[in-house]
């Protein structure tokens, strides 16, 4: 199906290469359901730990002093926005992020936001920003 010049798929996407290319609707989406994943500071601390891998709830209740309850109505919550799965493993579930390009855009996000502070130095080594790491912009601050 065509919309214009631009090749469509059966719910209306755009497609670009044969990948979807979301709809400013569906970015919107899109970046409610992240926003709202991360708006809540417990929620914010289960989704930190699960970036650094994947976890179970008695596990991620316990290192974050929660109760078991709390975790499991927030990470159903994170499994709503699509942040996280649950994968069944016999009588446990385990939760991990639900696509490596989450991580990376994640990862990223807490960069730029460490970034921001000029108090703090850069943690990139390689980082090739303009302005970032040159000698005195942080003692300016």
């Amino acid at each position: 199906m065509l919309a214009g010049c631009r090749p469509v798929d059966a719910t209306g996407q755009y497609l670009l290469y044969s990948h979807r290319v979301l709809t400013i609707a569906s970015r919107v989406d899109v970046m409610n359901r992240l926003g709202r994943a991360m708006a809540d500071p417990t929620r914010s601390r289960i989704l930190l730990s699960i970036l650094e891998g994947p976890g179970y709830p008695a596990k991620v209740a316990r290192d974050l002093d929660l109760t078991r309850t709390n975790v499991s109505n927030h990470l159903s919550c994170l499994r709503g926005c699509g942040v996280v799965v649950a994968v069944p493993e016999g009588r446990q579930t385990r939760y991990e992020i639900a696509d490596p390009h989450i991580t990376t855009a994640l990862t990223a996000l807490l960069d730029v936001t460490l970034a921001v502070d000029e108090k703090v130095p850069c943690m990139d080594p390689e980082c090739l920003v303009p302005g970032c790491c040159e000698k005195g912009a942080v003692e300016t601050a």
